[in-house]
């Protein structure tokens, strides 16, 4: 694995840290089974947004669907 730093001077201690963590992504991305899914994260399932209802239209939104030309 080559990794080269395109700007900045990091010190060592900053390019270590920043090492472990690509090794650590790496490790755990071997250990994951090639045809299992990630799990999704709450943000990103569009069930969230189609879970509520929508409201129901009040006695006077008849009004407020016309615009005057």
């Amino acid at each position: 694995m080559n990794i080269k730093v395109v700007r900045g001077n990091p010190t060592p201690e900053e390019l270590a840290a920043a090492l472990a963590v690509v090794r650590a992504r790496a490790a755990a991305a071997a250990t994951t089974p090639s045809g299992a899914e990630s799990p999704r994260d709450a943000w990103s399932d569009p069930s969230r947004i189609a879970a509520r209802s929508v409201p129901r239209p009040g006695p006077v939104s008849w009004s407020r669907t016309y615009w005057p030309a």
